[in-house]
Order: structure tokens, then C-alpha cells, then sequence
């Protein structure tokens, strides 16, 4: 009989990804993927510690599981990613309603711990693989437009705050060989966009064939002409002019660029070990803007770390309103045990100044986004449609290759169509508009 697994995944791109190598992983087990979580005889939650009460969020979904084991008890339930490899003993602690644990390095031993688990034995593997990146599975597909595409995997930055070297452990890059296969693989499938990801994707590196993130994003750009390029997630210390020179000189690869700020005090960044100052932010940021007339700059933000007073606050809020993002991932700290936050700075921003001070950066940013979006009206723009609008099937889905979403008549378009927009009307989130011919 056919054996169903449904994957219910949390999180970051690089988690989507996961679950595409997961799925391929369970595919040569003669597993099928399905979208119904009741009809699986394995259900897989890819878990993401990054947010607050993530252990918290899995045993509510375990909870709601039990009902369907009392009528299914063959149904086996695996925990696997970022949180059982976080908070390991937290989730060994969990006995009830789990069969197997597995971490972002140990998804080719799955079969081996499904197997144990339909003989009635828990099993986990946690293990941190220092040469794992997965080369050489062919990912299972969940889209045909849209494709990722990962690069690298770890992160050797020890921000204060973060958890993922904890979760992904040290920088590895896959040989750039196999990551042009992708490409080239992805191109001759149809794709119409790719996006290479890493924790810290322009610290790639390929030793054998010595070429680091620049080299391999120009090689990309020449094997995928016919298709949009994208990367995530830069590291402001680490993003160079080479790379922002390739960008310029390829007219696929997308002219947005996520780049991470987090504060814009020097004083919050050197606590926050971020490796850069707000002077040398808004230098890169320069840097980008002179090289690539027009291009978007999007980025992270942590309203109230350990320390940070009204003038430091204030301080982000002027950063933003000199770079002008697009848009920004905004929130409020909170503690993540392990990390150098945890164990030497106080958490002493009280929780009301916390959410005070993330609504007047959130109010800022869409103040900027609409402005910056306002300006678009009455520009034609070229749109990649993704889907139908939610609101209605008679619009269309998009985006820009600054990454604005578009949403536009849908006429006789379809999606995967690359398609001129007039935009009509804006608001602070999304373009609004009409084809064009």
C-alpha cells in the first residue's frame, strides 16, 4: 500500500527548502507527499526555534493530534528541525504523542528512525554534520514557478541575540557544480525564478574550486538568462562591491537586496555583536545605491535589546528614515536561552517600552513603504505573476524585481506570465494596477 506523509512546515526559506529534501528523502522510501493531514500515515512538523514560545506552538499541534491517534494509532508523528535540535531537552522530555526527533543535519538518517519508530522504537539524532549540505538530492518540487535554491548552510556570526548557530551549526557551502546543475535543471523545467539561500548566503565559499559568493551569482546569472535571480539573507559586513557589480552587470538578477540591520545605534550593534557600526551600514548601503541606481534595500529590526535606551531607539528610527527601506521584518527582543544575550546582558527593557517603541517603527515603516510605493503610481513595471489575488480570482499575483507585490487585473494573463503593469493606485504593502500592451 501507498504511504502518505504530510509535512507541515514552519518558518524561514531555508526551512521550505528542507522540506523539498525531506520529501525526496521519503519519496525513494516509497512515501507520497499529501496536503490532507488526515489521511497521512506520517505527519512531520519542520520546526523553526527563531520565534518566541516555539516549543509551545508544537504542543498545541500534538495536543490537536491525539484525537486522530485514538482513531489511528499507526499514525506516526516526527519532530524534526530547528526546535527538537534547540531545545533537545525539552522535546526529550515530551514522550507523549512524538515518535521520532531529528535535526537539520540527520534528514538522510530519517528512514532509519521511521523504521525504528514502526517497531515501537523512539528514536532521535541530533547530531551536528559539519560537511552536510545536502548535495546530490534532488529536491521534490512543491512549486513550478518559484524555485529555491540552497547554497550554503550554518552561520559562523554570533550575534548575541541569535539562535541559528545553535540550530544549524558551522558555514558550509555546496561545491558550485552542483548548485549550476540546479540552476540549469531548474531552467530547462520552466522555471521562471530562482532564489539562492543561505544563513548567511554571501559567505559562500567553494574551496575546490576557490570562488565565493560573487563568482558563483555571475555564473548563476549566465546559466539562467531567462530567469529572475534572487539571494537571502546578506550580512551587512560581508556584502562587497564585486557582488553588488554583478548584480548591476546582470540584468535577470533582481535589483533588491535584503540586508539585515537589527539597530541603528553603534552602541546596541557592538552589543549585539552584529561586526558592523550605523556608519558602516549606511556606507554599504551607499555603496548599493551608487552601483544600482533604483535599488530596493530591505532589512531586519529588534525593538528594545537588552540595554538600549530612548536614544538608541531613536537612533534606529532616523536610520530608517536616511536608507528609506522598502520594507522591514520588525520585532520586539526576546530571550533565546544559550545565546551570549541570555547568559551576559540583561534583559531590562521593560516589556511596554518594548511594544511602544516596535509600533513606532512599524508606524515609520509604513509611512516610508507607502511613500516609496505612492511614487510608483503611474509607472509601468515588469511583473512576474505568482497566483491568484486572494481577494478575487479575477486578479493576479506578482511581484517586481525589487520585490514590490503587485496586484493587477488578471484579462487573459496567467501565472508564470511576465507581464507590464501600469500601477493605478498603491498602498503601503502593494501596487495595484492594470496589464498593458
Amino acid at each position: 500500500m501507498t504511504k502518505k506523509v504530510f509535512i507541515r512546515t514552519f518558518g524561514c526559506q531555508m526551512n521550505q527548502a528542507d522540506t523539498e529534501i525531506i520529501a525526496s528523502v521519503l519519496q525513494d522510501e516509497g512515501y507520497v507527499m499529501t496536503d490532507s493531514e488526515d489521511s497521512a500515515d506520517l505527519v512531520i512538523l519542520n520546526t523553526c526555534a527563531v520565534r518566541e514560545n516555539a516549543v509551545e506552538k508544537i504542543m498545541n499541534i500534538l495536543n490537536n493530534l491525539k484525537g486522530r491517534r485514538r482513531v489511528r494509532p499507526d499514525v506516526l508523528v516526527g519532530i524534526i528541525g530547528c526546535v527538537p535540535q534547540y531545545y533537545r531537552e525539552k522535546m526529550f522530555g515530551m514522550s507523549d504523542g512524538i515518535d521520532f526527533l531529528a535535526g537539520p543535519d540527520t534528514y538522510r538518517q530519517l528512514p532509519v528512525l521511521i523504521e525504528n519508530a514502526e517497531q515501537g522504537i523512539r528514536g532521535a539524532n541530533l547530531a551536528f554534520t559539519p560537511e552536510e549540505t545536502y548535495n546530490g538530492i534532488e529536491p521534490v518540487r512543491t512549486g513550478t514557478i518559484g524555485a529555491f535554491v540552497p547554497v550554503m548552510r550554518g552561520c559562523n556570526n554570533r550575534c548575541a541575540f541569535c539562535v541559528v548557530p545553535f540550530t544549524r551549526g558551522k558555514e558550509r557551502s555546496r561545491p558550485m557544480k552542483s548548485v549550476l546543475d540546479d540552476v540549469r535543471r531548474l531552467a530547462a523545467s520552466g522555471y521562471k525564478e530562482i532564489t539562492l539561500l543561505g544563513q548567511n548566503v554571501n559567505s559562500y565559499f567553494d574551496d575546490e574550486a576557490g570562488c565565493g559568493f560573487p563568482e558563483l551569482l555571475d555564473r548563476v546569472g549566465l546559466a539562467a538568462e531567462g530567469m529572475r535571480i534572487r539571494f537571502t539573507t546578506s550580512h551587512p559586513k560581508d556584502i562587497s562591491e564585486p557582488l553588488v557589480h554583478v548584480i548591476a552587470e546582470h540584468e535577470n538578477i533582481c535589483n533588491s537586496i535584503h540586508l539585515p540591520a537589527q539597530s541603528g545605534s553603534t552602541k546596541m550593534l557592538k552589543l549585539m555583536n552584529r561586526g558592523h557600526s550605523r556608519e558602516g551600514y549606511l556606507e554599504k548601503v551607499a555603496m548599493i545605491r551608487r552601483c544600482i541606481p533604483g535599488a530596493a534595500v530591505s532589512t531586519d529590526l529588534i525593538a528594545g535589546f537588552c540595554g538600549e535606551t530612548e536614544e538608541d531607539h531613536l537612533a534606529t528610527l532616523s536610520m530608517m528614515e536616511e536608507v528609506r527601506f522598502d520594507y522591514a521584518y520588525m520585532f520586539c527582543y526576546s530571550v533565546r536561552p544559550g545565546t551570549y544575550a541570555a547568559q551576559h546582558l540583561p534583559d531590562d527593557v521593560p516589556e511596554e517600552v518594548k511594544k511602544r517603541r516596535l509600533d513606532e517603527i512599524i508606524t515609520l515603516q509604513n509611512r516610508i513603504s507607502g511613500e516609496l510605493h505612492a511614487a510608483e503610481v503611474g509607472n509601468v513595471v515588469a511583473v512576474l505573476a505568482e497566483s491568484e489575488s486572494k481577494r478575487s480570482n479575477d486578479m493576479l499575483m506578482g511581484r517586481t524585481d525589487t520585490n514590490r507585490v503587485v496586484v493587477f487585473d488578471r484579462n487573459d494573463c496567467k501565472p508564470g506570465d511576465m507581464v507590464k503593469v501600469c500601477v493605478g493606485a498603491a498602498t503601503s504593502a502593494t501596487l495595484i494596477g492594470s496589464p498593458v500592451y
